[in-house]
């Protein structure tokens, strides 16, 4: 929920307050000839019944002008405390100082992911990206995600993820990628069709939760998408036939033991673009293990020679220790 600054609750009775005293003054210094000092004073001390003397002795009409002052003013004021009552107790300024908080984080945000979606799948992402120390922000619009997101505080923006302005707040221009897990393929395909349209080179994950959405979702620029009970029935199945494999491989990925795997892509400014795997000396017996390239248009070479050159936008799949993976890493920088 979007926050107003809480001052702006005061303009109301700050407006009124400063009519109150403009009255007041003006009364005085018409019906009692009082200077614009003395009548100012009078004003303030009648409005906030204080209980001074008066300030020069007053005429009948200056009274009677006086109580009506006292009851208009008195009420002024005590409007005035009860808006400030009223920010206090629904929290106005903690609110807007997390707000504020959450737009500053997300301004520093860079090479992020953007999470459409916080629900089953949604949240299980944000472990996970958590637990590998990646950077996103999620886009959600239902009530009771959000309240889940503000009390994990999750960075996080509410919203329609299919709009434009919300996606761009996300910072889409500087993301990394954007994963669509709404449970709508329709909202999906939007998702999908508006975040290509504001990031070209962004990497897109759609969920689809019918088979037939799944074409939709490409032509709509999805990179990849996934069914979850297609995944879900894949690894049962997976490790009904390959446990052990299985349990390797979720090792490897989650960080359970010392070695690792790691995937590197090969950019344009990288050193080793156009030499052989040997002469940038990724088969080096000390570096880590070159599993797999995977060329730009999907062809995959397990195992690779030496032989083979770099291209931009290969994929290089390796295993290792993390100084192995970061070394490997470097080489390709």
């Amino acid at each position: 929920m979007h926050v107003a600054h809480p001052l702006r609750r005061f303009r109301l009775p700050g407006v009124l307050l400063a009519i109150v005293i403009a009255i007041g003054v003006t009364g005085y210094a018409l019906i009692d000839r009082w200077d614009l000092l003395d009548s100012f004073y009078m004003t303030i001390i009648t409005i906030s019944t204080v209980g001074y003397t008066e300030v020069h002795p007053q005429s009948t009409a200056g009274r009677i002008f006086t109580s009506a002052l006292i009851v208009v003013g008195v009420g002024t004021m005590l409007y005035g405390f009860g808006v400030f009552a009223e920010a206090l107790t629904e929290n106005n300024f903690g609110l807007y100082r997390r707000q504020r908080q959450l737009e500053r984080r997300l301004d520093q945000l860079r090479d992020h992911y953007i999470i459409c979606g916080y629900g089953r799948i949604g949240t299980q992402i944000a472990i996970e990206f958590e637990e590998h120390k990646v950077r996103y922000a999620v886009v959600e619009q239902t009530p009771e995600a959000l309240e889940r997101l503000q009390n994990e505080d999750r960075l996080h923006i509410e919203g329609d993820a299919s709009s434009e302005e919300i996606l761009k707040q996300a910072g889409i221009e500087r993301a990394r990628g954007l994963i669509s897990a709404v449970d709508s393929d329709e909202r999906s395909v939007y998702i999908t069709l508006a975040a290509r349209a504001l990031n070209p080179s962004l990497f897109i994950i759609s969920r689809a939760g019918r088979p037939d959405s799944a074409r939709r979702l490409e032509l709509a620029g999805a990179n990849r998408v996934i069914s979850p009970y297609r995944m879900a029935g894949h690894r049962m199945a997976e490790l009904a036939v390959h446990p052990a494999l299985v349990d390797v491989l979720d090792t490897l990925h989650h960080g359970g033991s010392e070695i690792g795997v790691e995937e590197v892509l090969v950019g344009q400014s990288t050193t080793a673009l156009g030499k052989t795997l040997d002469a940038a000396g990724l088969l080096d017996a000390s570096g880590a293990k070159v599993l797999a390239l995977r060329r730009r248009d999907g062809t995959l070479h397990a195992n690779p020679g030496g032989e083979l050159r770099l291209e931009e936008g290969d994929l290089v799949i390796a295993l290792g220790t993390e100084s192995q993976l970061v070394a490997t890493a470097a080489m390709l920088k």
